[in-house]
């Protein structure tokens, strides 16, 4: 009987449900399978509280790729699209530092700390924004295949290759050489060389951290923080969850079908090449084309039974690093959130990062020993300052990501544990808002653990691989590096994918992209 569907997607995150609808759109017929009960992965809005919506598990949606927002019609699906919202560098006494992300005001507010730095300001943006010239183009292409005798030929398109080409003649040899150089420092030598200002430079510095196994002083770190201000274009209104939402309406638009509570337990192969899909109810599903947009140690290690694989894929697979250190606290407050250095303002996203970069690397030594820092570093987000309907009527959604904070803790995650990180979790945001506790009337705190649980992603890691160096040049694995796998008709399109995690749809739109390249 021939396959009633021409791709089987595992996996309704916002990666799955953009693979889906590239591929769609293209005429193919999609069966998109989500093990929960809703849609949207990572990105998922949740009722945490009586009331109390949260907006997400991930906050920075600056990443989006406009390109796939364009060729989707997603704001036609009720996206909604704005300028990347300020980030306050958050400090107890003090006026903190609002980063705007226009470099006038940006420039007015880092004056209030340093001349010097405000000065500076400009010329770090140009650079970046140079640099944003030769990364851009070879961030939104599928990667060339570096497993072939001589590389490039054959790999990447021409186009591209000019484009950056052209683009790195124009730097001219000293910034060449300087993009060359930057991308293996550490955070924090490479923002010690820019500025003075500690609290300019541990908010930016925190920024780099995200979902990473690492403090300001690990060689690599200054790699994530130029991999943002290379991709960053427009903010989603309200927070990643109006991008699940659009996703899921153009999927049925174009005709995709989604099943939901249909959880893949394996692949069945024949031979070298993918035969179907196993449900959990022991539901078999033929499929001679899959994308899986699960992290990739599920897939190799979780999906596909020892021995099917080549020994080499299968230890590789073991190897690829996805150690946990973020977890998730939501809080639901019965008045809006005021920070102590902005009082009466609404502020939408802000760190809360120590004083200098020594607190950051001192509240990542903690996960080196299998302990939850005691002072977390927190980003939080209020999705109700553009979203007040996540919240009863006076009310707000605080939603934190809590660094640092292991997968594997020390003595296991119980509810003692869980319990004692959310309170160290609210105990660092009372330090910059006073009185927020006062006001709280219900918390949820994800762990690690938990994440991995809810969201079925290895190690509970936020980007499904860490974004070390190693991990964003190659991702995951060479054999994997442009989508398709060593088994015929497996294709790859989640975070754990080029070009990494975060809110961008990229895995998915290039995944599906390379099935269309080669079918």
């Amino acid at each position: 009987m021939a396959d009633r569907f021409d791709v089987v997607v595992i996996g309704a995150g916002h990666n799955g449900l953009a693979a889906a609808c590239v591929l769609a759109k293209s005429g193919r017929r999609v069966l998109v399978l989500e093990r929960r009960e809703i849609t949207g992965g990572l990105c998922a809005g949740e009722e945490f509280h009586s009331g109390y919506r949260s907006a997400g598990l991930l906050h920075d949606t600056a990443q989006i790729r406009l390109g796939l927002v364009e060729a989707l019609n997603l704001e036609q699906h009720g996206l909604e699209l704005a300028a990347p919202e300020s980030v306050l560098f958050a400090e107890a006494s003090g006026p903190g530092l609002l980063l705007h992300a226009d470099n006038d005001a940006a420039v007015e507010e880092i004056a209030r700390h340093s001349l010097k730095d405000a000065s500076r300001w400009r010329d770090f943006r140009a650079f970046t924004a140079r640099a944003r010239t030769i990364a851009e183009p070879l961030l939104n292409e599928i990667p060339p295949d570096l497993s072939r005798s001589g590389g490039l030929p054959g790999g990447m398109p021409l186009a591209s290759l000019a484009r950056s080409a052209w683009a790195l003649q124009k730097l001219g040899r000293s910034e060449m050489a300087e993009l060359i150089r930057v991308p293996p420092m550490c955070i924090a030598d490479w923002l010690n060389e820019w500025f003075e200002s500690d609290l300019l430079k541990t908010g930016l510095a925190h920024g780099a951290l995200v979902g990473l196994w690492a403090g300001p002083w690990s060689p690599g770190t200054a790699a994530n923080l130029l991999l943002a201000e290379c991709t960053t274009t427009r903010s989603i209104r309200g927070g990643a969850a109006g991008l699940a939402t659009a996703l899921e309406r153009a999927a049925v638009k174009l005709g995709v079908t989604i099943r939901t509570s249909a959880r893949v337990t394996s692949l069945r192969l024949d031979s070298d090449a993918v035969a179907a899909v196993v449900l959990e109810s022991g539901e078999e599903i033929g499929a001679h084309l899959v994308a899986a947009s699960c992290d990739p140690r599920t897939v190799f290690l979780d999906l596909i039974a020892p021995g099917l694989l080549p020994l080499t894929v299968e230890r590789r697979a073991e190897t690829i690093r996805a150690r946990g250190t973020t977890a998730k606290v939501h809080l639901a407050l019965a008045k809006p959130l005021e920070f102590a250095s902005r009082p009466g303002e609404r502020v939408e996203r802000a760190r809360v990062s120590g004083r200098t970069l020594d607190d950051l690397e001192r509240a990542f030594d903690a996960v080196k020993y299998g302990e939850a820092s005691r002072v977390p570093m927190l980003d939080v987000f209020v999705p109700t300052v553009a979203r007040p309907e996540l919240a009863p009527s006076g009310g707000d959604v605080v939603s934190m990501l809590v660094h640092f904070a292991p997968h594997a803790l020390k003595g296991g995650w119980d509810a003692a544990a869980r319990e004692r990180l959310g309170d160290a979790a609210v105990e660092a945001l009372e330090a910059v808002a006073p009185g927020v506790r006062a006001t709280i009337v219900g918390r949820e705190v994800l762990t690690p653990a938990d994440i991995e649980v809810r969201y079925a992603v290895s190690g509970g890691h936020i980007h499904h691989a860490e974004h070390a160096l190693d991990q964003l040049a190659i991702r995951p694995t060479l054999a994997c590096a442009r989508f398709s796998t060593p088994v015929r008709g497996l294709y790859l399109c989640g975070s754990g994918s080029f070009p990494g995690g975060g809110v961008t749809g990229a895995p998915g739109a290039l995944g599906a992209s390379a099935i269309l390249q080669t079918r």
